[in-house]
């Protein structure tokens, strides 16, 4: 595990501290950790590269620096073969189309909806863009997932590290947010993101990553079969365009309980639109956990999700509709893949009983996730 991570985990502060048809077949593991690039594009004339981190293990993930989008994910299976359990791309002309549904990217400055885009902060009232219904969704028209990062790579091999700095009135949010994401790939078979981000001016900050995954690598062209456990005993109500309504409904007895695993598909129907709301997670303080699980019986892969976050947004692809042509021109269909996206919760700046959002100079927001793979 990365040097820092390690430090926030003794620290005892807040930080106790990727899907495509064909797999790849791990004939010789790396011994050491490597980091190579490559060019994937242009836009405007800048150059996007692509950042691929090997592990000991031969796990792979690759980042490109538009969007900080993880564009592939290789993870062994119980066939030793490598396969990319990630929704996604070939080239950057997907990742720039207008349908693009946020595969792989980093969302914010404030992932998840924001309700009619408009918060008061301090006796200020704020307008965001608005690209959802009349609500903000991701930061509005051009969030984080939208813009090219700065990249750079310490030492070691196994972590890449993206910088930008979101302009006071960017989107509407006020103040000068600078933003530092740091991607990790462990000896363990886990990828980890850590955020972290300081302002100049109060603003509501929610950062995540909006991976789509798919465990049998493609394998299956749905997730209904993938058993996964959420520890969460209430989740948040939305109305009918997802903004929250207040409410924490118990999870028990309903169609929203996955406090034991349970297949996707068994009672999917009975959720309207399917799934795509915020879990309150169940958690012991403010310090890393365990708090998700997804397996794959037909290649043995299983993802644990560790976060510090206090909600998690389960989504399963409801809008995907069979129009986008992903990896190897596969049509990515409804349900072709799940999001877990570690989060505070939707609409908090103006839901003063959920987890406060607000972030002040001199302050930092903190933030540690992630996905840890294994075989069973």
């Amino acid at each position: 595990m990365k040097k820092q991570v390690l430090l926030w985990l003794l620290s005892g502060v807040l930080f106790l501290n990727a899907c495509q048809n064909n797999t790849i077949h791990n004939e010789t593991a790396s011994m050491t950790f490597t980091i190579s690039e490559k060019p994937f594009g242009q836009i405007n004339g800048d150059t996007i590269t692509q950042y691929t981190i090997t592990n000991p293990q031969g796990m792979q993930v690759s980042i490109i620096n538009y969007g900080g989008t993880v564009t592939n994910l290789l993870v062994p299976g119980r066939d030793h073969e490598l396969g990319d359990v990630v929704l996604g791309f070939d080239s950057l002309s997907g990742y720039l189309q207008k349908a693009n549904p946020y595969f792989g990217c980093l969302v914010g400055r404030y992932g998840n909806r924001i309700a009619k885009g408009k918060f008061i902060l301090d006796g200020q009232a704020y307008q965001l863009t608005l690209n959802d219904h009349g609500n903000t969704l991701h930061g509005g028209v051009q969030g984080l997932d939208k813009v090219i990062w700065q990249a750079s790579k310490p030492a070691g091999d196994s972590s890449l590290k993206l910088t930008y700095t979101s302009k006071d009135g960017d989107q509407g949010f006020p103040g000068n947010l600078v933003i530092e994401v740091v991607y990790t790939l462990s000896s363990d078979n886990a990828l980890q993101i850590a955020y972290s981000a300081t302002t100049d001016k109060a603003t509501p900050v929610n950062l995540t990553n909006h991976c789509y995954f798919n465990l049998s690598a493609g394998k299956q062209n749905t997730i209904l079969d993938h058993e996964v456990m959420l520890q969460a005993e209430k989740f948040t109500a939305v109305d009918s365009l997802l903004i929250p309504t207040g409410q924490l409904p118990d999870v028990k007895g309903t169609p929203m309980d996955f406090t034991t695993p349970k297949k996707i598909g068994a009672e999917l129907a009975a959720v309207k639109g399917g799934y795509d709301h915020n879990w309150v997670l169940k958690r012991k303080g403010k310090d890393l956990e365990k708090i998700a699980t997804a397996y794959d019986a037909s290649s043995g892969r299983f993802m644990e999700v560790f976060t510090t976050e206090p909600g998690l947004q389960f989504y399963t692809g409801n809008f995907l509709d069979g129009t986008l042509k992903g990896k190897q021109q596969q049509k990515y269909q409804q349900h072709a893949g799940f999001c877990m996206e570690t989060q505070h919760f939707p609409d908090a700046p103006n839901q003063p009983s959920f987890p406060n959002t607000i972030v002040k100079p001199g302050e930092s927001y903190r933030s540690l996730t992630y996905y840890r793979f294994s075989v069973k």
